[in-house]
Order: structure tokens, then sequence, then C-alpha cells
């Protein structure tokens, strides 16, 4: 499982208000099929291969330009772990709420 958090940011808006734009590339994840976890900072998604993954987030992307803005900033962070199995969002949260007991 790759995990990766990413977060697409308007350049040059009328208005520091991201709303709109941010829900545009959210909703592109959400119909990708994939899981995600949207934060107040960036959403993070879990993809079987990195192709799925880029393709998603370029498509986030590419809704955020639609929304009307000419530049964008994508800041994306990738997990890619072969070590171990099933090392999904949730099973590494759990893994650290298990520690702090």
């Amino acid at each position: 499982m790759i995990t990766a958090d990413f977060a697409i940011l308007p350049v040059g808006c009328d208005s520091t208000e991201c709303k709109d734009y941010v829900t545009a590339a959210v909703q592109v994840i959400k119909d990708s099929g994939l899981n995600y976890q949207l934060t107040g900072m960036g959403t993070q998604i879990e993809a079987d291969n990195l192709k799925e993954l880029y393709d998603a987030i370029a498509k986030a992307q590419e809704a955020v330009f639609e929304v009307g803005v000419g530049r964008v900033y994508t800041v994306i962070k990738v997990d890619d772990r072969r070590d171990a199995e099933n090392r999904t969002l949730d099973a590494k949260i759990e893994t650290v709420k298990k520690m702090l007991d």
C-alpha cells in the first residue's frame, strides 16, 4: 500500500479563500474510489501503485485549474513502504495510538 499526503495551492487568486479549489480537488479524489482522509492542511490518500496515485493527484490538480486559476503549487509526500503489508493510513495511526496507551 502506498500512502501520500498532498496539498494543491492556487496561486494568484483574488481572495484568500480556498474552499472552492479544495472542494474541486477533493471531489476528484472521492470520485477516484481511492481511500482518502481530508485534513485541515491537505489530503491523504492510499493507492496500490504509483501510477494510480499520481493519476489521481494529477486529475485533482487539473480540477483546481478548472475552477479558474492560472497557476497552482502542489506539494506531495509519498510513503512507498514495501517491507510490510497493509500499511494503510488507519494502520499507521493505530500503531501510534497503541504506543501512547
